[in-house]
């Protein structure tokens, strides 16, 4: 198979994985509000398709086999990770005050950014909104011709710094929104298992370095 059709392969498929997803979990969502659904199930279906880029090189750890600068798979699962992140990013500024997204990161009244918990939490995921377009940027050929293999993986590795941003943003919204516990339990072991396969990872390259 080309790599071409073996892109548009990928992507077919991780369109209608994503879709599934996203209506799979709006479908489980219980609320009458629908933006909150949609916020809900787009932050969720980013959440595994981020943790699915950062299970990749362990797993090929785990096969033995030598983690290139770059996969297709890998390149583009990413792509609908930002995809789908931003896509939560607009549809999560619009479910508590409806069009004054500016609440989110300044006070109602006063100066100064907002520095409470729900703040803090929108900085983060204003934060990790940034990282996933600069990545998203990147992913493609031409770029990594342009930066070279070493620079161009290096910012490739602030999907560590991403997932960190994530994870204390969703912490924090499911403390200040008091979720249900399926929800919590649902984020937590996303977020386990990515955390776990990382450090098999790092055992499974220092054993093969033996």
């Amino acid at each position: 198979m080309s790599r071409l059709r073996s892109r548009v392969l990928h992507h077919g498929i991780l369109a209608l994985g994503s879709a599934g997803l996203v209506g799979g979990m709006f479908a489980l969502v219980s609320s009458p509000d629908i933006v909150f659904r949609l916020s809900m199930a787009t932050a969720y279906t980013g959440l595994a398709l981020l943790g699915g880029t950062l299970l990749l090189g362990p797993l090929n750890l785990w096969r033995k086999r030598t983690n290139p600068v770059s996969t297709d798979l890998r390149r583009d699962l990413g792509i609908w990770a930002g995809i789908v992140g931003l896509l939560h990013v607009l549809i999560g500024l619009q479910v508590h005050f409806r069009g004054r997204m500016w609440l989110y990161f300044l006070p109602e009244a006063g100066f100064g950014p907002r520095h409470d918990p729900f703040g803090l939490a929108n900085y983060a995921g204003l934060g990790a909104a940034l990282i996933l377009a600069v990545l998203l940027a990147l992913s493609n050929d031409l770029s990594l011709r342009r930066l070279g293999a070493k620079r161009w993986k290096a910012l490739q590795r602030w999907n560590y710094g991403l997932l960190l941003l994530v994870v204390f943003h969703g912490v924090v919204y499911q403390i200040l929104e008091n979720r249900e516990p399926p929800y919590v339990l649902l984020g937590a072991l996303m977020v386990a298992g990515v955390v776990v396969l990382q450090g098999c990872g790092v055992w499974w390259k220092r054993q093969q370095a033996l």
